[in-house]
């Protein structure tokens, strides 16, 4: 079996609890919040996506992998990924799941965050963009983040008003429109690719040690 040592993520995700009004706490408590697409990249190897929304599985090795604290979790804005994987990965594996406090404390729901990487961080350690199209457009990287990306994030991932015209439905699903879903698809993979590419480029300009346990106690105050 190959030895994992970092995988780069990118997630789609669904709620009916405003994102940018609640925060990735909130969003994440709602029965209905689930995680649509789950697209990685092992060892910065070829992207994969799961397609959750239709029944496909996140490879067990890759569920071991995200709760195992020896393997760097990469993601831009990585706080929205670890949280939701939390959940994930809590609810339907809770026999896998492991946090990083006694049962009693108020973290005990999430990953551990230390061995979590988040690019964003390095981009703003180097006076790059806050963006993920941003920092990509900045670097001239050959991979660039797809613009389609908003309006398929408003399509599939927040509730829909119910017309005629939809049939009455308040949630569009893949079925709806398999050729956007299709295109979904390949967004969630270019993030991946955009995400591995920025590493790459930036490797010879790492964020400090000290800096990341920073990071880290940031995301225990934020779980808390």
């Amino acid at each position: 079996m190959r030895e994992i040592k970092t995988i780069s993520i990118d997630i789609e995700t669904f709620s009916d609890i405003d994102l940018s009004k609640c925060g990735v706490y909130k969003y994440t408590e709602s029965e209905n919040f689930e995680i649509l697409l789950f697209a990685y990249s092992i060892n910065h190897g070829e992207v994969q996506v799961v397609d959750l929304a239709v029944g496909e599985k996140i490879p067990m090795e890759i569920i071991k992998a995200l709760v195992d604290n020896k393997i760097l979790k990469w993601a831009y804005n990585a706080n929205f990924e670890r949280v939701c994987l939390s959940r994930y990965i809590s609810r339907y594996y809770p026999d896998i799941f492991i946090s990083y406090s006694i049962p009693e404390d108020t973290v005990n729901e999430f990953l551990d965050p230390s061995s979590w990487r988040c690019s964003m961080i390095w981009s703003a350690y180097l006076g790059l963009p806050l963006s993920l199209a941003g920092v990509g457009a900045v670097l001239g990287l050959e991979e660039q983040k797809l613009k389609e990306g908003k309006d398929l994030i408003k399509y599939f991932c927040v509730p829909c008003n119910p017309t005629k015209t939809n049939g009455g439905r308040t949630r569009n699903l893949p079925e709806h429109d398999m050729t956007k879903w299709e295109l979904f698809k390949k967004y969630n993979k270019r993030d991946v690719e955009v995400e591995v590419s920025i590493q790459e480029r930036l490797q010879s300009y790492p964020v400090p040690e000290f800096l990341w346990d920073e990071y880290h106690l940031d995301q225990e105050i934020n779980d808390r």
